[in-house]
C-alpha cells in the first residue's frame, strides 16, 4: 500500500557545499488523501536470481559448512547441519531441504547408526572452485563495496553484527570478519563502540568522496563534470512497471522531488532536517546506492531496516520503497519481502552506471544448478532420464 498523508513543499538554500551541509527549509503543508495498492510485476517475479535468492543463500552456506568440516569427497552427517538450522535460517526439516537439491548434495548412508550423510556433487565442487577463483582475483573490487557501505554510515563505522548481516549481499564470505589481519591489510580499523561491542571503521577518504551511482548517471547524461552540475540536476532514473498509474497528487509530488537538491550518501547529513523533501530524497538516494553495490542489486527488506539508524534513515524508512515504485520493486516470495533496484535490471547495459558485481555470473550458475535439481526430481517421478539444462 502506497500512502501519502501530506505533501511538503520546501525552498532549500545550501549555505555550504564544501563542509557541513546546512539547510534552511521553509515548509508549507497541504493534506491530501492518496493511496495506491502494490502492483505485481511479472517481469521481476520471473527473474531466477531474485526469486531463488533465499534458498541460494542457504545452499551456499551449507556448501561452505561441508567444505569446512570435511574433504569434498567425504561428506558430513546430517546432525552436523541440522544443529545449525537457525543459523542457516532453514524453514522446516534440514534433511528435506537438502533433498530438494540433488544437483548440489549427494545423499548416502553413513558408517554409523545408518544416519543420512551428505556430500557435494561434482558440479557443486566445480562451481565452488570457480567462485573461489573469481573471489581471489577480484577481492579488491569486492572489499571496496564494504568500504562504500561503511562510508555511508555515521563516523564511517558499523557494528560487527551489522556488517556480518551484509556480507552475503556484498559478496564476502561468512568468515570474512574473523580474519583481523586481512581487515587491517585493506585499511579497515577495528574500534570499540561501547557496551563491549566492536565495530569496523573505513579508512578516511579525505577530501575526495566516492561518486554515487546517481552522480555518475548525471555526469553521463549531461556530459559535463560534477562540479558544473547543480544538486537539483541529479535525479532518479525511473522505470515504471506496466499497469502502474500514479494518481495526480503522487505524480506531482514525485516530479517535485526530482528537482529537490540531492545529498550524496557519502556526505555529512548531521544538519539535515529529518522531515523534509531533501531528507526524503537523501533516504531514497542512500537506499538506491546501497542496492547498487550488492551482488544482485536486491536484499531482504528486514536486512536493510537493520541499517536504518546507522545510515541516518527515517524511522519508517520502509515507506520509502512504497513511495518510489518507479525506482524500487517489492518482490514477495517465500513469505519474505525483497527490495529490488529496478535500474539494475531495466536500464540498457551500455548506458547503465551500476557496476556489475564480479560474483554475479557465478551466482547465476548456482541458480542454474538449482533448476537442474527441479528437473532431476521431476524426471525421477516420471521415470525419464535427466538431461542437461539448455544454456
Amino acid at each position: 500500500m502506497l500512502s501519502l498523508a501530506k505533501s511538503l513543499i520546501y525552498r532549500p538554500s545550501l549555505l555550504s557545499q564544501s563542509k557541513t551541509l546546512a539547510l534552511i527549509l521553509t515548509q508549507r503543508c497541504s493534506y491530501v488523501n492518496v493511496t495506491m495498492k502494490w502492483k505485481k510485476d511479472p517481469y521481476f517475479d520471473s527473474i531466477d536470481i531474485l526469486t531463488k535468492s533465499k534458498d541460494l543463500k542457504i545452499l551456499i552456506s551449507v556448501k561452505n559448512l561441508i567444505l569446512s568440516l570435511s574433504p569434498p569427497e567425504t561428506g558430513i552427517p546430517i546432525s552436523s547441519i541440522s544443529k545449525l538450522d537457525r543459523q542457516l535460517e532453514v524453514s522446516g526439516r534440514v534433511t528435506a531441504f537438502l533433498r530438494k537439491y540433488p544437483s548440489f548434495f549427494q545423499e548416502f548412508t553413513g558408517p554409523k547408526y545408518n544416519l543420512p550423510w551428505f556430500k557435494l556433487t561434482k558440479d557443486a565442487i566445480e562451481l565452488d572452485q570457480e567462485e573461489r577463483m573469481v573471489y581471489e582475483g577480484k577481492i579488491g573490487q569486492i572489499v571496496d563495496r564494504l568500504r562504500l557501505l561503511l562510508l555511508m554510515s555515521r563516523e564511517r563505522t558499523l557494528p560487527f553484527r551489522v556488517v556480518q548481516g551484509m556480507l552475503w549481499y556484498l559478496g564476502l564470505p561468512d568468515n570474512f570478519l574473523k580474519n583481523q589481519e586481512k581487515l587491517l591489510h585493506f585499511g579497515f580499523e577495528i574500534v570499540e563502540i561501547g557496551d563491549g561491542e566492536k565495530g569496523l571503521k573505513a579508512p578516511d577518504p579525505g577530501q575526495t568522496l566516492p561518486l554515487s551511482a546517481l552522480q555518475r548517471n548525471a555526469i553521463n547524461e549531461s556530459g559535463t563534470q560534477l562540479d558544473l552540475l547543480s544538486r537539483s540536476d541529479i535525479h532518479f532514473p525511473l522505470f515504471p512497471s506496466k499497469g502502474i498509474r500514479l494518481k495526480v497528487k503522487i505524480r506531482d509530488w514525485l516530479d517535485q522531488l526530482q528537482k529537490v537538491p540531492y545529498i550524496s550518501p557519502y556526505e555529512d547529513f548531521s544538519d539535515l532536517e529529518t522531515y523534509s523533501d531533501v531528507a526524503e530524497k537523501r533516504a531514497a538516494g542512500v537506499l538506491h546506492e546501497l542496492l547498487s553495490i550488492f551482488v544482485d542489486n536486491s536484499a531482504e527488506r528486514r536486512r536493510l531496516l537493520c541499517l536504518r539508524k546507522h545510515l541516518g534513515l527515517p524511522q519508517k524508512c520502509h515507506k520509502v520503497f512504497e513511495r518510489h515504485p518507479h525506482v524500487f520493486y517489492l518482490l514477495l516470495k517465500n513469505k519474505t519481502c525483497f527490495v529490488v533496484l529496478k535500474e539494475a535490471y531495466q536500464a540498457n547495459e551500455l548506458g547503465s552506471v551500476i557496476k556489475r558485481h564480479p560474483l554475479l555470473n557465478v551466482r547465476k550458475k548456482y541458480v542454474k544448478l538449482m533448476k537442474k535439481s527441479d528437473a532431476t526430481l521431476r524426471n525421477r517421478r516420471t521415470g525419464k532420464p535427466v538431461s542437461d539444462l539448455n544454456e
